[in-house]
């Protein structure tokens, strides 16, 4: 889905809706209070799914970011399933908001927008910082390659997903889940013994749909508890929302190579624009990421390009994000861009499902995955 040539277009946007609001017949006398007709509210854009993409090939970035305004009784939990994207994402780009009693009307930033992971564009990629997967269909000859991503959740600390190149062995729907031996001792010591096999239905945590990869316990599978994607919840496995694992199950053949790895600093193109994004390291990733590194290894792979190879960075905005990951794409190619500016001219669209959305807007079953008392930087949810 193409963007517009850095912000041009949400400036555009933002001028519009102002343009609206002061729009109208004007008098020199003062009315009476009572003939003074209310003031719309501007009508704002409906949004789009923002999770299939068609991927320009010298490009490395899809999506837009997007914001809304919470509604009466959102949590930021609601409008992350709402948008297709996870639970540390929506806290992670809101800093500032309360993730479970955000007061009515508070502005909320979708990341919407991503950088593809640093990783051959093939099959399945998984970056676990982001917690999000990335599925690149194997595309027809002279057609663009196509790019489809959802938020998951990944293994917990002392349970940590592994990284590198497996692939899928076999599916299976309505599955059964047969906990390993590890598992039953866990859940023994916590005085929650579970039986030996769990059958398919509703409270199985395996969900609906099963994509077991080669390597032997791991799987990528749905979730009996959505509101936990996006979260480290699981004993390694990789879990979708409900409604996400069904298209996945049904799109991705068996053969089909998965790439796992783990990438809190993403840089990349679009168009001559750089853009860089950022994730909160996970706890237990003890190497030191350096933003500099990453910066010029992208600019390196661009050396035949003039343009792209010379451009300028913003070093301000850059250590921002680097140093207070807000997992917000943002274009460092700006000199004197801002990380408040770039949110201010960002599109405001409306707070609902939107166009051709994943999932169906019916109410998630908010079975106990996590306390609202729960630090919105505490990284991790009981199974």
């Amino acid at each position: 889905m193409p963007m517009p040539p850095r912000t041009s277009s949400l400036i555009r946007y933002a001028a519009l809706a102002g343009i609206a609001l002061l729009a109208g017949c004007q008098s020199l006398n003062r009315p009476e209070a009572s003939a003074v007709p209310a003031v719309q509210a501007p009508v704002l854009p409906t949004p789009v799914a923002m999770h299939e993409f068609t991927i320009n090939p010298t490009d490395d970035v899809v999506g837009i970011v997007q914001i809304v305004r919470t509604r009466d009784e959102d949590t930021l939990s609601d409008i992350a399933r709402r948008f297709n994207v996870g639970y540390e994402e929506i806290v992670t780009a809101n800093p500032d908001v309360d993730p479970w009693l955000p007061k009515p009307g508070t502005e909320v930033v979708i990341p919407t927008q991503f950088v593809l992971p640093d990783a051959k564009r093939q099959g399945i990629v998984i970056n676990l910082a982001a917690m999000r997967l990335f599925y690149f269909p194997k595309a027809q000859p002279g057609e663009l390659q196509q790019v489809i991503t959802h938020p998951i959740g990944i293994g917990r600390i002392g349970w940590r997903t592994p990284e590198g190149s497996t692939k899928i062995v076999s599916k299976t729907e309505a599955p059964a889940w047969t906990p390993t031996a590890a598992i039953h001792k866990e859940h023994a010591a916590d005085g929650n013994p579970l039986p030996k096999v769990v059958p398919p239905g509703p409270d199985n945590p395996l969900g609906t749909h099963v994509l077991r990869l080669g390597w032997s316990e791991y799987a990528i599978h749905g979730t009996d508890k959505p509101p936990s994607i996006g979260l480290r919840g699981t004993h390694g496995c990789l879990r979708l929302y409900p409604e996400d694992i069904v298209g996945i199950y049904g799109a991705v053949p068996v053969g089909t190579p998965v790439t796992v790895v783990n990438q809190p600093l993403l840089a990349g193109w679009r168009g001559d624009t750089l853009v860089m994004q950022t994730y909160p390291v996970l706890e237990d990733d003890k190497r030191k990421h350096d933003p500099g590194r990453l910066i010029n290894l992208v600019r390196k792979k661009s050396a035949g390009d003039g343009t792209r190879a010379n451009v300028a960075v913003n070093d301000a905005l850059v250590a921002e994000i680097s140093q207070n990951p807000r997992a917000i794409a943002v274009p460092i190619s700006d000199a004197h861009l801002t990380l408040e500016q770039y949110l201010a001219a960002a599109l405001r669209v409306e707070n609902k499902l939107p166009l051709n959305a994943t999932w169906d807007g019916e109410a998630a079953d908010e079975t106990d995955v996590m306390t609202k008392t729960e630090a919105p930087s505490q990284r991790t949810a009981a199974r």
